[in-house]
């Protein structure tokens, strides 16, 4: 099969990613389950042949010295798409995923929208969006960023690897830099960031303190600064910010996010019983007086306590919003019970809503 052939199959089948593997046949994320979408085997000439047409020079070189790389691909002008390109026991294997050019607003999307707005609207500190590959956060973020330059004059400076959604300027003027392409690192684009003049700057994703130093140090800075992070849920955020940094340096650090982190939001998609589709539970922590000192003084135990009660700040966590899905009626209660942390605990109240057989 050529590529082409490959991305055709994929939009017909309304699958959000693909997996092609020397000697395997094409397999689809299709809402959430990973289906063969087709029987044919794929051979190692016809992967290679795949990676050659579709690859530049700067990705082959990164291939070679990196055994992986990863870039985006333009289909028909209608559609765009995340290639990843890698090595498994010997072999190239690659991993596309399907972006949506339409940018969706939150509502769409089913988030709660006053609360992203708020964060949208600060003018200094640091949000993260956090979840499992595969979560969302990536339309939520350029939801964010969306609502910003239709709503705000600002300056968005984003730094992605590979940029993903792309944005027309509308009240803000929006610059976009990819790593490799337009900036060699992440920690060359953020030593830069101040000859720029931003008010948001979107972060791609943290993953090491270097990194996440540089951030907190931007936001401190007056600039409000959006990054992804790969966490399970909010209040395990802070603790994995904290982790990144040795350990004479947490004091340091849960001082700064004390006052600078604005808020964290971790969602996971599910599928739907109502219809087709994925619709996000989601968890969302603001930081209120009371979470603020909990950060300051590390007792990020208590943390999860204050997010279940903190209705008036715009908390709520993954438990409450699993079960405002199954009694919508838009998730059935075993899928909810699936992604719950607290499985036990969703069953009593589940049970006691009528809405699971003892």
């Amino acid at each position: 099969m050529t590529f082409k052939e490959i991305l055709d199959v994929m939009i017909k089948k309304d699958a959000s990613d693909i997996f092609i593997r020397t000697g395997g046949t094409l397999k689809g994320r299709i809402y959430s389950k990973v289906e063969t979408i087709s029987e044919k085997v794929i051979s190692e000439d016809n992967v290679g042949t795949i990676i050659k047409e579709i690859t530049r020079e700067s990705d082959k070189e990164k291939l070679r010295s990196q055994r992986g790389c990863e870039f985006t691909y333009w289909y028909k002008d209608f559609w765009r798409f995340r290639v990843g390109v890698f090595y498994q026991r010997g072999t190239l294997a690659l991993v596309v995923r399907k972006i949506d050019l339409r940018i969706p607003s939150f509502e769409e999307l089913n988030l709660p929208a006053e609360l992203l707005k708020k964060f949208c609207g600060e003018r200094r500190g640091i949000v993260f969006l956090t979840g499992i590959t595969g979560s969302g956060k990536s339309t939520t973020i350029a939801s964010m960023i969306d609502y910003i330059n239709s709503n705000f004059g600002r300056h968005i400076f984003t730094i992605e690897e590979p940029i993903e959604f792309t944005f027309e300027d509308k009240r803000s003027v929006i610059n976009q830099r990819e790593i490799g392409t337009d900036v060699w690192s992440y920690k060359d684009a953020l030593k830069q960031f101040a000859l720029h003049s931003p008010d948001v700057i979107y972060i791609g994703n943290i993953r090491d303190a270097e990194t996440c130093h540089a951030a907190l140090t931007i936001a401190q800075t007056g600039v409000l600064v959006f990054s992804t992070l790969h966490t399970i849920n909010a209040a395990s955020t802070v603790e994995r910010v904290v982790n990144f940094f040795p350990s004479h340096q947490h004091n340091f650090v849960l001082n700064q996010l004390s006052s600078l982190l604005k808020g964290v939001f971790s969602q996971r998609l599910l599928p739907r019983c109502d219809k087709p589709g994925l619709i996000p539970a989601y968890e969302s922590m603001v930081l209120s007086p009371s979470v603020s000192r909990l950060i300051r003084e590390n007792k990020l135990w208590e943390v999860p306590k204050y997010i279940d009660s903190g209705d008036i700040y715009g908390m709520g966590n993954f438990q409450k919003s699993l079960l405002g899905l199954v009694e919508s009626g838009k998730v059935s209660p075993e899928v909810a019970l699936e992604y719950a942390d607290k499985k036990e605990e969703l069953i009593m109240e589940l049970r006691s809503r009528g809405k699971l057989q003892t």
